[in-house]
């Protein structure tokens, strides 16, 4: 079994994945949360 040594794997693309996630999440929740006020001023 190979050897291995914490700290060694490049892990860049995992960054990357996990910044895009983290970016649609937030621009998903600011979208529903424009959503609900829209609907509660509309509804009144």
């Amino acid at each position: 079994m190979a050897k291995h040594t914490h700290g060694s794997m490049d892990i860049t693309t995992h960054e990357k994945t996990f910044a895009g996630f983290v970016t649609w999440v937030t621009r998903t929740i600011v979208a529903i949360i424009v959503a609900l006020i829209l609907l509660a001023l509309v509804n009144g």
